[in-house]
């Protein structure tokens, strides 16, 4: 979990078995492309945490709460949850999302008979990036940060 595309780096060429998958915070205010880039490239799959950015305990959800999304979501008929996992489905991206509301989990299984299209993904690459999780961590653990 929460390799970086630097740590990979260091960490492949030493190791006998490399890592077949890499949790990482993903979600589409934070698309790590570099990441999915380098792990695709090197057979490694990534599973997403917080994909719909509701682990913010401050501010707005910079996700669920996103215009540009919303208006997706509505030209779909879909919900915003729903566009977000259909682009990380898209992308090749395992993930977990948490729900304990039943509707909500039927929601998040329709994901797979529809399509976004290709102007719904250059809008959603404009959504404005940041990590959920800033870091660095308290105690400070360089080997975890990469800044």
């Amino acid at each position: 979990s929460n390799f970086s595309v630097k740590k990979l780096q260091n960490l492949l060429p030493v190791t006998t078995i490399p890592p077949a998958v890499n949790q990482v915070e993903m979600n589409l205010a934070w698309q790590q492309k570099k990441l999915r880039e380098f792990c695709s490239e090197n057979g490694i799959i990534l599973t997403a945490f917080s994909p719909l950015r509701k682990g913010a305990s401050r501010g707005p959800n910079e996700v669920m709460e996103n215009d540009l999304l919303k208006e997706i979501a509505d030209a779909h008929g879909k919900s915003i949850a729903q566009v977000s996992l259909r682009w990380l489905y898209e992308q090749g991206v395992t993930f977990v999302a948490k729900s304990f509301d039943k509707v909500r989990m039927n929601q998040n299984l329709h994901i797979f008979d529809w399509a976004l299209t290709e102007e719904d993904h250059n809008k959603i690459s404009q959504i404005k990036q940041n990590r959920l999780i800033g870091g660095p961590t308290k105690p400070q653990l360089d080997d975890l940060w990469d800044h």
